[in-house]
């Protein structure tokens, strides 16, 4: 049978779709058919990733076998469009949740007066000193861990590491993503790791950054300008920012049969939810980009949306 990379490389239209190979989760298979579905427990709940990655003509019956598995309490996040009308139609309330953005790289450019401020704070940090390399496998990471922990600090004493939907740069798999580190002075101040994106729009998914709070500003900005020079002389179509909840909501984006109820409570997040989750700030950074396309993103409720269930993924992913 093959593996849940293999599945993914084939059957994944979800620019996030490798980060259901995160350790803690599990995946469920029906010998049936080729095609695998992402999931992790909190609690009595069960919380898939993504929708079932299979082949079109297998999808209906392999969350038809998912669902007889994991029972009523199911939730499924950063479903893409073609993921919640499937669940709309097998007993699911679908809303969206957030969007996700992208950048072709054949047409991206900083080039003219809307990149002005983002070309200022690129030459800013370059004039610091700044020095990006790519990490290889098997280098010493130690630097990263120092760029990490004042990192964690500058959030606050009771903030955790963010999971589950998010990225991470450690493990078997490390070798598939690409590692990109920024330095002044031999000092790691920066680092942003990127995840394979398959499907429609390939590339890379600009994953998991941290910065050192005393770096100086840019850093990131021209850190990952540096990378996309790179993954256009490497020939990549594609530079996904990924998913930000609580962003790119529009009534127009909701599929039939939503809860008004659940997209009253993600508005209300998008607008006071900062000490859940920084949707603000990563949609400032994201949009600094001009991506060319924004794709709305949705969870689904087996049944009717409830609280415990929504309480149980924002515990999965350390957001409370």
């Amino acid at each position: 049978m093959p593996s849940v990379l293999d599945t993914l490389t084939e059957h994944s239209d979800n620019p996030s779709s490798f980060l259901a190979l995160n350790s803690g989760n599990e995946y469920f298979r029906d010998e049936r058919w080729n095609g695998v579905c992402a999931y992790r427990r909190s609690g009595r709940h069960v919380l898939q990733f993504g929708g079932p990655f299979t082949a079109p003509e297998h999808r209906e019956r392999l969350l038809d076998s998912f669902v007889a598995h994991a029972g009523r309490r199911l939730v499924a996040v950063q479903l893409q469009r073609e993921d919640a009308e499937l669940y709309a139609g097998h007993g699911f309330t679908v809303n969206q949740i957030g969007a996700s953005y992208a950048v072709d790289l054949a047409r991206f450019t900083l080039r003219g007066s809307r990149f002005v401020r983002l070309r200022n704070k690129i030459s800013r940090a370059r004039r610091a000193g700044l020095e990006v390399a790519e990490v290889q496998p098997g280098d010493d990471c130690a630097e990263l861990d120092r760029v990490d922990e004042p990192w964690l600090r500058d959030k606050g004493r009771h903030v955790k590491e963010l999971q589950f939907l998010v990225g991470q740069r450690t493990g078997p798999l490390q070798h598939h993503r690409r590692l990109f580190v920024g330095r002044i002075e031999g000092e790691a101040v920066g680092y942003i790791n990127y995840s394979p994106v398959y499907g429609s729009r390939p590339g890379w998914l600009h994953d998991l950054s941290r910065r050192r709070p005393d770096a100086p500003p840019g850093v990131m900005e021209a850190l990952n300008a540096t990378v996309m020079e790179h993954l256009v002389a490497d020939g990549a179509g594609w530079l996904h920012f990924g998913f930000t909840p609580f962003t790119g909501l529009d009534e127009e984006h909701e599929v039939p049969g939503h809860s008004r109820m659940f997209a009253r409570f993600a508005r209300l997040l998008a607008e006071r939810g900062k000490a859940i989750y920084p949707a603000v700030s990563q949609l400032e950074y994201k949009e600094k980009w001009a991506p060319h396309v924004v794709l709305p993103e949705y969870i689904a409720f087996l049944g009717k949306p409830r609280i415990p269930a929504v309480w149980r993924l924002l515990r999965a992913t350390n957001a409370v």
